[in-house]
């Protein structure tokens, strides 16, 4: 007769931790749920600039989309990748494949800045800087958006948005 008690107590525990899984689940997804499409863009731009971080001082070569070397595009390309958002592989197909264009002076950490005629591309990460490959024979490091950048800018777009 104890061992039928003791079975029935064990079903009643366990239906009973399956009901409160149950419930944290759907808690878990109502708040993800919660998050505006703004705070999701922004949380992934956040992890593509970490990502991009992490690569300063790695090697420029023509071509390379990481991890241990890169050209511009493969930079921004695989930083955003790790954050979950996929984009074309080279500059030009990035420009015109993301929708959100932004302007000179309105970035955000990781919105992608176009200059020299399009052909090359930085991430920006805030403090009006931005992470890039810039060419053979150079590593990965963070620019300031100088005079420079500003006269060949020619455009900005914001992945994830």
């Amino acid at each position: 007769m104890k061992v039928t008690t003791q079975t029935n107590t064990r079903s009643a525990t366990t239906a009973a931790a399956k009901k409160a899984t149950k419930k944290s689940t759907k808690k878990a997804a109502a708040k993800r749920k919660k998050l505006s499409r703004a705070a999701l863009q922004l949380a992934k731009a956040q992890r593509a600039v970490r990502t991009a971080r992490k690569h300063i001082g790695d090697p420029y070569r023509y071509g390379a989309s990481g991890p241990g070397s890169f050209d511009c595009s493969g930079l921004v390309t695989y930083a955003w990748r790790k954050a979950g958002v996929r984009l074309p592989r080279t500059t030009w197909s990035i420009r015109s494949a993301v929708r959100t264009k932004v302007s000179w002076g309105h970035f955000k950490p990781g919105d992608l800045i176009f200059t020299s005629g399009g052909g090359h591309v930085g991430m920006y990460v805030g403090h009006g800087r931005m992470i890039h490959a810039p060419h053979s024979g150079t590593r990965v490091r963070i620019d300031r958006l100088d005079s420079y950048r500003r006269a060949t800018f020619v455009g900005a777009v914001r992945p994830g948005a």
